[in-house]
């Protein structure tokens, strides 16, 4: 009853409202401002969805983690940045018109990203038998679950903008008890043999997070991004839509183990991204 229930009901709605409240904070001139400062696009585009898999790939390998949690934690990776990124590169004065920008394309772009290395993580780390490509009905279930309450919230901004900034903050504080609630939910269901997940996989994943934080600082300052702009990246590749990863891990692929990560990474990355936010503001 409890799974049925934060697979069936509780997932959807919760996917639907964060989604929705990133749609509520974007206009089709996010989607423009790549041509404003195309490199910084394409250096956050490159990293989110060509290195970060790369590395997480190697971490599972090289930490020999079992092979469902090993696809979890590369779902993560897969998954885009969430919206508490454009909150924390703000409060890290960061460019967080940039980090919209990037969010938003990175959330439509992952719809087909997420299907090709899951099911290539599938196919490299689980043994064969075990694996199962993505049905391509259960890809178009992702698209609906992303960019249909994205468009929505964009038309509502469009056609009724006091509306919609009466919605924001609100939208905001639903979106952030239910990705806690999910959390709980998440590591409840798993209760059995968390802990013994947790031992596993924790440092798996809190390697995983501060590789995102720091590469992307530092490789956007390395290619001559101004500060602000590297602050951006780094909270939108370090912050991920865990509530996306746990989505797709309960209802698309059907396994509870590969939420554990996401469940973990969840927990750690707003603790490490305060953390970072504060170290790279100490010199200004």
């Amino acid at each position: 009853m409890q799974a049925n229930f934060l697979s069936v009901v509780l997932m959807p709605i919760a996917l639907a409202i964060i989604m929705t409240g990133l749609g509520l904070s974007l206009t089709i001139a996010d989607f423009k401002r790549v041509y404003e400062y195309p490199k910084a696009v394409l250096i956050g585009l490159g990293t989110q969805m060509i290195l970060l898999p790369i590395i997480c790939f190697f971490i599972v390998k090289a930490l020999d983690l079992p092979a469902e949690l090993a696809v979890g934690l590369m779902l993560l990776a897969a998954a885009p940045g969430g919206p508490s990124a454009n909150l924390y590169s703000h409060i890290a004065k960061g460019d967080v018109a940039l980090n919209v920008t990037l969010t938003a394309l990175n959330s439509i772009l992952s719809v087909l990203s997420i299907a090709f290395i899951v099911n290539l993580s599938m196919k490299l780390l689980m043994q064969q038998d075990a694996y199962i490509p993505l049905q391509f009905s259960k890809v178009l279930e992702v698209c609906m679950i992303v960019i249909l309450p994205v468009s929505i919230g964009m038309i509502i901004r469009k056609k009724a903008p006091a509306f919609s900034a009466r919605l924001e903050s609100p939208v905001k504080i639903l979106s952030a008890i239910f990705l806690a609630l999910i959390i709980f939910l998440a590591g409840w269901k798993e209760r059995d043999h968390l802990m013994y997940d947790i031992q596993t996989v924790g440092f798996a994943c809190l390697l995983f997070n501060v590789a995102c934080l720091s590469i992307g600082y530092y490789l956007p300052r390395l290619l001559n991004l101004d500060k602000r702009q590297a602050i951006a990246i780094g909270m939108e590749i370090g912050i991920h839509n865990g509530t996306l990863a746990i989505f797709i891990a309960l209802n698309v692929i059907g396994n509870g183990t590969m939420t554990i990560p996401a469940v973990i990474y969840s927990i750690i990355m707003f603790i490490t991204a305060a953390i970072f936010g504060w170290l790279v503001n100490l010199r200004n």
